[in-house]
């Protein structure tokens, strides 16, 4: 290599030795690491944000209009998993999220009677002939 590099053993939350390579000799060992916690604390955000917000790309260009759609859109997620919470079914967030569209302009607590209603059908799906 053209640049000397620093080693530097730490460990993560759970006592696993982690070893990371740095070519910054101005910090020290404790200020490293905490700047890789940071940094995986904001990869996992990200990821999680990926997973579960839909967040695929950025309507906007400025970083106000990211921040916006990221704010915009953690508000939804919170709303609907109060929604969720105060219906206390096991359906999906996906299935929430589907009758509050379709409900969106009823009384609320129809919405609530709606999401606890068994389904009207059962379907059993295929099933196989008895051989006669």
């Amino acid at each position: 290599m053209k640049h000397k590099l620093r080693m530097v053993e730490t460990t993560d939350s759970q006592d696993n030795l982690l070893i990371l390579l740095t070519n910054r000799f101005d910090l020290s060992c404790d200020e490293i690491s905490e700047m890789y916690r940071s940094r995986w604390a904001i990869e996992t955000f990200f990821k999680w944000m990926k997973q579960h917000l839909k967040i695929k790309h950025f309507y906007g260009t400025s970083e106000q209009a990211m921040h916006n759609q990221v704010w915009l859109t953690l508000i939804a997620f919170c709303l609907l998993m109060l929604s969720k919470l105060d219906a206390n079914v096991a359906n999906s967030r996906l299935q929430i999220q589907r009758w509050l569209k379709a409900l969106i302009w009823k009384l609320y607590a129809q919405g609530i009677g709606r999401m606890k209603r068994k389904p009207s059908r059962k379907s059993a799906g295929r099933r196989q002939l008895e051989p006669t």
